[in-house]
């Protein structure tokens, strides 16, 4: 069995990818052009059953920029997870409105509904619910409380290409939804993002905003940003479309290789999958005890050369920048999650002797501390 280093993530980036740089290069149209156009509409047939669908230079910029095209700004607030990473409540801080951090359902890690009800104010302009890790979040219950107060839906689908729930795509339930393409996403573009809209009206706000406020060249009809994707990054991702579907398969295959060989274990969880969902496992998670979860990570590292992460280690109403909309706020499942996950390889580069060194690693260093 080899004894290399297992990353905790992995970018796959092959000769392809190379050659469709190579391609867009010797073409002199580097820029935002004909390839950022035929992302967007292949992105969309793939994952967002055509929706229109707006390329941007990476996940946070497309939820900005999003939340600036659905109108939301000074005096607003948009409840959204705490647990999470920062650019779900950074994008909110930027447009001038307020994050409203509620707590998350223990199972999913996804936003709480009874927690998300207890949020809303006269000022509640919206729910951005992430579907943290790969799994949704629970769409049927968000909805219904976002309907029953009049209130707009915005997805952070930055980990969840090709999740679902009860059969339909993620992407597709909210105003718009925002996917990343980073590199150590499920696809990547080397660096991007994604905004899948519910409307052709939001759609064009965002190509406005993304452009310096232009769809016509200097007739500039907002004040806009330059958060445009190059022609380089959309060839990589373009050719990460053909592959992505497999790379799914592999992922959820190493995640039921993962359960099977930690169940039964003593104090781990192993990722719960909701009966209606469809899990991507952008991470695979589990919880140990807070007790014994850095001890884990750092003899998984020293002991048997398996990396792993910590997804997320300080909840966002504790970060100094964004504490200032949560002052006194407690979180009890946000604060629990914080303290007991850990996110182990599950990326599709993994060989089968790469998952017995994970599996045999957690099982041995749980028992040296039991």
């Amino acid at each position: 069995m080899s004894t290399d280093f297992i990353p905790a993530a992995r970018p796959i980036i092959g000769d392809d990818e190379r050659e469709a740089v190579d391609r867009v290069l010797r073409s002199g149209m580097i820029a935002q052009g004909p390839e950022v156009a035929t992302f967007e509409q292949e992105f969309a047939e793939h994952f967002v059953q055509g929706r229109a669908t707006v390329a941007v230079n990476s996940g946070t910029s497309g939820q900005h920029l999003g939340l600036l095209a659905a109108g939301v700004g000074a005096g607003d607030e948009v409840i959204v997870p705490s647990f999470t990473f920062a650019a779900t409540g950074n994008s909110v801080a930027l447009t001038g409105a307020a994050p409203v951090f509620a707590d998350i359902d223990p199972r999913t890690f996804t936003l709480d509904p009874e927690s998300v009800r207890a949020a809303i104010t006269p000022r509640t302009k919206g729910i951005m619910p992430v579907h943290l890790y790969g799994h949704p979040f629970l769409v049927d219950q968000i909805s219904a409380i976002a309907e029953e107060h009049g209130l707009a839906v915005y997805e952070d689908a930055a980990q969840a290409h090709g999740a679902s729930w009860d059969g339909r795509p993620v992407g597709t339930f909210g105003d718009f939804a925002m996917f990343s393409l980073y590199p150590t996403k499920n696809m990547t573009s080397g660096e991007g993002g994604m905004v899948s809209c519910a409307s052709e009206e939001l759609a064009r706000g965002v190509r406005l905003l993304r452009n310096q406020g232009m769809e016509t060249q200097y007739a500039n009809e907002v004040v806009g940003f330059n958060a445009r994707m190059t022609d380089i990054h959309a060839a990589i991702g373009r050719v990460q479309l053909t592959k992505v579907d497999a790379w799914t398969s592999q992922r959820r295959a190493n995640a039921a290789a993962l359960d099977a060989g930690l169940a039964g274990l003593d104090g781990v969880t192993t990722p719960y999958v909701a009966e209606e969902a469809v899990h991507v496992y952008h991470q695979y998670t589990i919880r140990v005890d807070a007790a014994e979860r850095d001890r884990l990570r750092d003899a998984l590292r020293a002991e048997h050369n398996v990396g792993s992460g910590v997804y997320y280690p300080i909840p966002n109403h504790r970060l100094p920048s964004l504490a200032e909309f949560a002052p006194g706020l407690e979180l009890p499942e946000t604060e629990r999650a914080a303290a007991e996950v850990l996110s182990l390889p599950v990326h599709p580069s993994l060989s089968e002797g790469d998952l017995e060194r994970i599996v045999s690693g957690v099982t041995a260093v749980l028992r040296a501390g039991a």
